[in-house]
């Protein structure tokens, strides 16, 4: 007989889904710092044509380690967390109000509530996820990549943006935000779901046990990293690009623009650029706040029950 998941109010839901992501988060932002360099190297220009200062996972990391030093390596962590934290926390709330209404119950329920959730979650975070692009894209100028927007932290980072370009500039690149972590959480949250019931059926774990959920996030994060990384990609260009005296993008107009330019200009293989790091980030990422958020979440129901 299949055991019922634990559920917990949705109010509940958004501080423990924010909080597994935050915990996760500062596991893995030094691969994100990486995806964000592998990301926006070359940018529109031709394979070849460019000196490439990132070129693995490995080499890069010690990159970024011998040009920004030890603490470079977490570049953008606070705007990072605070990402994490508005953006999850969101996206789990909608997630669980879903699953009380019965939505994840009916077909395709689960993928639509995923994607929803995941959709007014990236508007919510989508200030300090441009942010943490532009920090951790700062390094010296022998290594730098992109554009080099100087910010001198975080706060100065959200001051100069909202100076320059006003309070919709804190929104600038939320047309790719918002697709990006859209496909993200929908596959996410519904393979998730299924890859648990499978290990379940299969009984490789003792019911209940933490390896379920372990197991069920490793295999959601394959099918996230293939889903994600093209959507990754034309956000990080979008959210670091220059702007004019308007606030206007200037090498991209629009989330279907950058998608056209990457893959005319730099090939269709770019749009899979520094999958690698995106896999190695999104893998640890997928699976330590999936796995956090069900512990926690068995551990708020049993607390719930004890305490009646």
């Amino acid at each position: 007989m299949k055991t019922a998941p634990p559920r917990v109010p949705p109010h509940v839901d958004l501080v423990l889904g924010a909080a597994s992501c935050c915990l996760a988060c500062v596991f893995t932002n030094p691969l994100e710092v990486v995806k964000t360099r592998l990301q926006l190297q070359g940018e529109l220009r031709p394979r070849g044509s460019y000196r490439r200062h990132y070129r693995g996972v490995l080499q890069a990391l010690g990159a970024v380690r011998r040009a920004d030093g030890l603490r470079g390596l977490q570049k953008g962590l606070a705007a990072g967390l605070l990402y994490q934290g508005l953006m999850n926390g969101v996206r789990f709330y909608c997630y669980s109000h879903a699953e009380d209404r019965g939505l994840t119950q009916q077909p395709g329920g689960t993928v639509a509530a995923g994607a929803i959730a995941g959709a007014l979650g990236a508007f919510v975070g989508s200030p300090a996820y441009l942010v943490k692009t532009h920090l951790q894209a700062q390094t010296v100028a022998a290594m730098a990549v992109g554009h080099q927007h100087k910010h001198q932290g975080v706060s100065n980072a959200f001051d100069t943006i909202y100076r320059k370009q006003g309070l919709v500039g804190l929104w600038r690149g939320v047309n790719g935000a918002v697709p990006r972590v859209m496909v993200g959480s929908a596959v996410q949250l519904a393979t998730f779901a299924s890859a648990k019931e499978w290990v379940e059926k299969l009984k490789w774990f003792k019911e209940g046990s933490w390896m379920v959920a372990l197991a069920g996030g490793m295999i959601s994060s394959v099918a996230v990293a293939v889903a994600m990384t093209p959507f990754d990609v034309v956000s990080t260009r979008l959210y670091n690009q220059p702007v004019d005296e308007r606030g206007m993008g200037k090498h991209y107009r629009g989330l279907l623009d950058c998608f056209v330019q990457i893959s005319r200009k730099e090939g269709i293989l770019a749009l899979y650029k520094g999958i690698g790091p995106a896999y190695l980030r999104l893998g640890p990422h997928t699976i330590l706040s999936l796995l956090f958020w069900d512990e926690l979440r068995k551990l708020t129901y049993r607390h719930q029950q004890h305490g009646v």
